[in-house]
């Protein structure tokens, strides 16, 4: 016997359409000018984020609503007062009807609503969409249980996403903390280099979009955007090539890529370095290649060098703004980096490989402990909703 059915035992579910459960009632609509960016009532209009906020409020603590356009078919729960604005139907519910549980039925009932949704211009949803909607009512008592149950669930649940979050924030600022002192150097403590003494610096293949899609592997510009190290099976890009493109714009194990263009300055010249050997691969037109003419720096130095602040506030002080922010490789190769001796960049690639490898587990990680226990919370929500028809 299932944990809902002993809560049943002896009692009776009686089952009501929405609309003959619970009144629905629509908001009224605000103009902008009234609206505030803070204040004391948050005003609901197309999704779960506020609008604005309001100096009254009219529909009470305690009460559950749809989004009927923009983010149609959302289900929303308040626990003070609010705005609700003409693109919100919400509840006044009965004595013998939990609100908070009618708003966990609702979760279940989900899909069914969002299939009600009419796809135009702005996605709507109308009262008669959902007004029909069949509904348990159980005992109150027994309503009230149910809800303490999942909130207990949803607390867990926030709980345990909110000290995973913090987890990784103190990993990356302690991360962040270590690169930096490790990649400080005075200008007397090693040697300086700019970086048209250690590279030579190309842009990269500019092919029709009909070439993409199959073909040779290709690096792209958000392979690079969002990798400081790259591996050949990360790469998925493909593009048709012929001998004189890979002889111009092959790639190597060591090469750097740096970004070429942006919207905005803070992200232009993000950089990943290729640690695999590719029997044939191309670059981006996006992005620029510098590759190493001296043997004085390892791979996997230029990986985290690169990355660190003062490195990234010096592409950025070289990029150039026009109708968007672009850097070059003559702009670059005037950019100077420290070169400490091999012996103290393999010291220094063991160290911040390390932190990389617990920050990244935690990153990995994270959604996916997150989605679990969400899935976890939604099994055991429509478990206890899950009521016997008659």
């Amino acid at each position: 016997m299932s944990y809902l059915d002993k809560l049943l035992e002896g009692t009776e579910v009686e089952w009501k359409t929405l609309g003959e459960a619970a009144k629905i009632q629509r908001g009224k609509r605000l103009v902008k000018s009234e609206l505030e960016e803070s204040g004391q009532y948050a005003v609901f209009q197309n999704s779960m984020t506020p609008l604005g906020y309001y100096d009254e409020s009219n529909v009470k603590a305690n009460t559950t609503f749809i989004i009927s356009a923009g983010s149609a078919g959302e289900i929303g729960y308040s626990s003070v007062d609010f705005w609700a604005a003409d693109d919100v139907y919400y509840f006044v519910t009965p004595k013998s009807l939990n609100n908070k549980f009618l708003y966990y039925f609702l979760l279940t009932q989900q899909t069914k609503i969002t299939g009600q949704v009419r796809r135009a211009s702005v996605p709507r949803l109308s009262k008669t969409a959902f007004e029909k909607l069949q509904i348990p009512i159980p005992p109150l008592e027994i309503q009230q249980k149910i809800v303490g149950i999942l909130d207990t669930f949803s607390e867990l649940t926030a709980e345990l996403t909110a000290e995973l979050t913090a987890e990784l924030t103190a990993r990356k600022k302690q991360y962040n903390y270590y690169r930096e002192q490790l990649l400080s150097f005075e200008e007397s403590e090693v040697e300086w280099k700019t970086l048209g003494d250690l590279f030579e610096f190309k842009n990269g293949i500019n092919k029709e979009k009909e070439f993409f899609g199959t073909g040779d592997k290709i690096i792209n510009y958000t392979d690079v955007f969002k990798n400081k190290k790259l591996f050949e099976n990360s790469i998925d890009g493909k593009v048709v090539t012929n001998k004189s493109d890979i002889d111009r714009f092959n790639c190597k194990k060591g090469d750097v890529f740096f970004t070429r263009t942006s919207e905005t300055q803070n992200e232009i010249g993000y950089s990943s370095v290729l640690l695999s050997d590719i029997d044939i691969c191309v670059f981006s037109g996006f992005l620029i290649r510098a590759r190493p003419i001296t043997n004085l720096l390892l791979p996997e130095y230029c990986a985290y060098c690169f990355s660190s602040n003062s490195m990234r506030k010096a592409i950025i002080s070289s990029s150039n703004m026009t109708t968007r922010v672009t850097t070059t490789g003559t702009a670059l190769s005037k950019i100077k980096i420290p070169v400490p001796p091999i012996e103290e960049q393999t010291r220094i690639v063991s160290i911040l490989d390390q932190f990389d490898t617990l920050t990244s587990s935690i990153s990995e990680g994270l959604p996916k402990e997150i989605a679990l226990r969400k899935q976890q919370y939604e099994y055991y929500r429509d478990l206890l909703l899950t009521f016997p028809k008659p």
